[in-house]
């Protein structure tokens, strides 16, 4: 990180965001989210609650986002740190800023998935859960479903 940089803002604002520049961002610093496409990014902001970006002037540096039910269960998502910015403690910062915002501050329990940063997120707090983590990945035949069920749903069925 440039000594020059000494506006570092931390933000909550959805309203601030340009999905153009986290598509830069995760291009280069995020191997899992690259080549997102806009719409998806769009959608997948608009589902989450909070949001945290960190900017340095109008250039965005770091991003995380979080889903949660408000009080059992919450996961975190997109953690990323532009890489001139790794090594200053922005990262750790911005996820005790999603842990502390209003939405996440009395979940009882958090989740995140993470390739090579277990270190990482162990100094924060978090730890191994081996036990209950499972995945389903997207099935075509759940889409024909969920209409079934609405369909019966709507008909009183």
């Amino acid at each position: 990180m440039n000594s020059s940089h000494n506006q570092i803002r931390f933000s909550d604002r959805k309203s601030e965001i340009d999905l153009y520049q986290i598509q830069q961002l995760f291009n280069i610093s995020a191997f899992w989210a690259k080549d997102r496409s806009i719409e998806d990014l769009g959608i997948a902001i608009a589902n989450s609650e909070p949001v945290i970006t960190v900017w340095d002037g109008e250039r965005l540096i770091g991003f995380a986002r979080a889903t949660s039910d408000g009080i059992y269960r919450a996961t975190i998502w997109d953690v990323a740190i532009h890489p001139e910015y790794r090594g200053v403690g922005l990262g750790s910062k911005l996820v005790e800023t999603v842990l502390s915002h209003p939405r996440m501050n009395r979940v009882e329990r958090v989740y995140l998935m993470t390739t090579h940063k277990q270190r990482f997120y162990e100094r924060i707090g978090f730890q191994h859960n081996s036990t209950t983590t499972m995945a389903l990945h997207n099935q075509p035949h759940f889409n024909s479903l969920a209409s079934e069920i609405q369909l019966q749903e709507s008909l009183g069925g």
